[in-house]
This record gives C-alpha cells, structure tokens and sequence, in this order.
C-alpha cells in the first residue's frame, strides 16, 4: 500500500499540505469541498504535487516538514527546481524548530 504526500494550490493563492493513503479520493474531497475546513473555504483546488512513500509514517513526515517551508522553497518543489530548493534549504539563517538546536 503506498501513502501519498501533497500540496494543493487553493483559490487566493494559498497551498495546502497533507498526507494521505488514496490520493484520488482525497482529492475528489477537497476539489467537491466535501468536509468543511480551509480547502472548502479556498475552492478551487488544484493538485500541483504529490510523492508516494511506502508507510503513513513517512508521508506524515514529509507533511510535517513541507509545511514548515517558505513559499518560495514550496514553489521551488513544485517545479521540482532541486537547485532552487537546495539553495534556499541551505540560505536560512536560523536552525529550523525541527533541527532540536535550542541555543
């Protein structure tokens, strides 16, 4: 069974990420604005990437760190420009809340 990672691109300009096990039902929930939340609130949505991974763990994980990003590391994903994406995981000034650094 795959588990899936993914960001929506909601009306306003808004992303969206979360971690699922059956994508194109998922999906079909946000785009029909089935469960009231903030995709329902930013309709439409458009799916603009996705990755799968072979536990929930890993997916929740991938989650959890996507949406810790700036919009401009997100974008960088979604165009899957790795040069971008390294930079700009390399140019941050401060650790991340994730790194366990508190100094």
């Amino acid at each position: 069974m795959s588990f899936w990672a993914y960001i929506l691109h909601c009306r306003g300009g808004a992303y969206y990420t979360g971690h699922i096990d059956n994508l194109q039902r998922r999906l079909a929930e946000h785009v029909s604005g089935t469960f009231p939340g903030f995709t329902a609130d930013r309709l439409p949505v458009v799916l603009v990437w996705s990755q799968d991974f072979s536990t929930r763990i890993e997916a929740l994980e991938a989650e959890r760190r996507i949406k810790g990003w700036s919009r401009a590391k997100k974008m960088a994903l979604i165009r899957g420009d790795w040069g971008s994406l390294s930079a700009l995981a390399k140019s941050k000034n401060s650790p991340s809340t994730s790194s366990g650094q508190t100094d």
